[in-house]
């Protein structure tokens, strides 16, 4: 199997880490191959591993009753489920499922733990990325509470950008595709006024859509009119 060590590089979790702490530490991780629209873990589960994606896309939601909310979206690179990581016997505040193919990488909590004794500079890591993990949940939380539905799409749209966005000759592509009923999952919505939103933005001149992609063409204009 390939070293996940050179992957560990690019983690925000991992990033300042030496080579050599990351090459002790890429053993204890194990690759999974996980086909589209499984279910990794569900809201309620033990947490009990820490998971980064080599390859795929993996969507974390929760549900209110029947309605799924999507909370997140995670690519290659990312990581999810560090929460597990901080204390024994938490359990999974959300769902994990593949949105793609996925392969992924492992890490058990025990075996992560007894690294983490001898690496101090880890433990900071994980706080703080977990704090501004939890500083973004609070301004989703903000702008389902106080936005109205044509900013919350426009938000959620910057926001993928920020996360997904690669430089095209049309403007900024949102690599990643979405259906319009997954949008309105992120916005808190129904799938109708997504639908309008975009069109009407579409007919702004400030977003083009291309098989479920999204490409922003005028970003500042987009973000002059959130209120």
């Amino acid at each position: 199997m390939v070293s996940i060590a050179p992957l560990l590089q690019h983690v925000p979790l991992f990033q300042e880490l030496s080579e050599e702490e990351r090459q002790g530490l890429a053993p204890l991780f194990t690759e999974k191959k996980i086909r589209k629209g499984s279910v990794l873990f569900l809201e309620g589960d033990a947490g009990e591993e820490l998971f980064i994606i080599k390859s795929g896309v993996v969507k974390i939601y929760r549900l209110d009753e029947t309605k799924e909310i999507i909370l997140a979206l995670f690519r290659e690179g990312d990581f999810f489920g560090e929460m597990s990581l901080i204390s024994a016997g938490l359990t999974r505040s959300a769902t994990a499922e593949t949105l793609e193919a996925c392969t992924l990488y492992a890490l058990k909590r025990s075996a992560f733990v007894e690294y983490m004794e001898k690496s101090p500079k880890l433990c900071l890591k994980l706080l703080e990325t977990t704090m501004e993990r939890l500083r973004k949940a609070n301004e989703q939380i903000y702008d389902l509470t106080f936005l109205g539905v044509r900013s919350r799409v426009m938000k959620t749209i910057i926001r993928l950008a920020e996360q997904h966005g690669v430089p095209s000759e049309e403007g900024l592509l949102i690599n990643i595709k979405l259906t319009h009923q997954q949008l309105a999952n992120m916005v808190g919505t129904v799938r109708e006024s997504v639908t309008k939103v975009l069109q009407e933005m579409q007919e702004e001149g400030s977003l083009s859509i291309d098989k479920k992609m999204m490409t922003i063409r005028d970003l500042n204009a987009i973000k002059r009119v959130i209120r």
